[in-house]
């Protein structure tokens, strides 16, 4: 089960309670580009009943969305439920169209970008981007005004192009909190419109969690959720216990939308999560307005909501 506790309100027990006999935690052995699995019909069913029913505001215009999975390190098998996901809930929604999803880095060259609108990195690792045509192709994309989203793997790249990593947010250093484990999690704004989906309670959840470093600051970035690392459970993170896990900032003219969460199958049946992913992708595409200031310079901080059980 991928949520669980006393901290769990009506929300998240219901999104619990599609994740019971969920599948056998990931091992990690998978390295390099792998061919796409299909997804069984068994977690279609799981996916399909778990998406938003609708947009959470209408879009400005027709969205289309490149979504780009491509491992050049270790390859998630969330990756093809990650895909099917993203393709599904653009089509319930109308929130957007999944126009394109692909491992193939020409879609970088100059000039293929411009159909789209935003682009949702799922998974990605250790992307080098060696071409500097397609390095500079990106940068002008979301500087101009588009959209990056970040699932899971999206902070484990760019450790040689430090711009990408400033538009990402930060980058993967390790993950003490392993996809066995249940982790308790913080909600830094619980009134923020981006958490909505988590009905402004800390919960608990089965996942493997990313620690950050720099370029990470809350100086740059606006934090949605993070480890509650007042729970014994956690253990140690980054020294200064400042553990994000999901965050919006501008970059540019662009904004950009990260999220942690995204490792284990499970994730992807959970309603909380794919409302949450759904929300971010529209406020990066520009649909969906917030107040994006960077934490640290908010005049008024909001009082974060932590995980009530240990």
């Amino acid at each position: 089960m991928s949520m669980r506790g006393k901290c769990n309100r009506r929300r998240f027990l219901a999104a619990a309670a599609t994740a019971v006999a969920a599948p056998a935690v990931l091992t990690r052995v998978a390295f390099g580009q792998r061919k796409l699995k299909s997804v069984p019909d068994e977690e279609l069913k799981r996916i399909t009943g778990a998406l938003p029913e609708k947009a959470t505001t209408k879009p400005a215009q027709p969205r289309k969305v490149l979504v780009f999975y491509r491992t050049q390190g270790f390859y998630h098998d969330s990756i093809p439920l990650c895909n099917k996901t993203l393709e599904l809930m653009g089509q319930k929604t109308g929130a957007y169209e999944a126009a394109l999803i692909s491992d193939d880095m020409a879609v970088f060259d100059p000039g293929k970008l411009d159909p789209f609108d935003g682009v949702i990195f799922n998974n990605t690792t250790r992307l080098t981007f060696d071409d500097p045509k397609q390095r500079e192709a990106l940068l002008a994309f979301v500087k101009g005004g588009k959209a990056v989203c970040g699932i899971h793997a999206a902070t484990d790249n760019f450790y040689n192009w430090p711009e990408a990593a400033e538009m990402m947010g930060g980058l993967f250093v390790q993950h003490p909190w392993t996809s066995e484990g249940t982790w308790a999690i913080k909600i830094d704004e619980p009134q923020h419109p981006l958490n909505k989906a988590f009905g402004g309670k800390g919960f608990l959840i089965k996942d493997e969690l990313y620690q950050i470093k720099d370029p990470y600051s809350r100086e740059k970035l606006r934090i949605l959720v993070s480890l509650d690392m007042s729970k014994k459970r956690n253990r140690k993170g980054r020294p200064d216990d400042d553990n994000a896990l999901a965050w919006i900032h501008r970059f540019g003219e662009g904004r950009v939308f990260y999220s942690s969460f995204g490792h284990n199958h499970e994730l992807f049946w959970n309603t909380a999560i794919l409302q949450h992913y759904l929300d971010g992708i529209q406020y990066a595409l520009g649909d969906l307005k917030v107040d994006d200031t960077p934490s640290a310079k908010l005049e008024k901080k909001p009082e974060p909501v932590l995980c009530p059980e240990e």
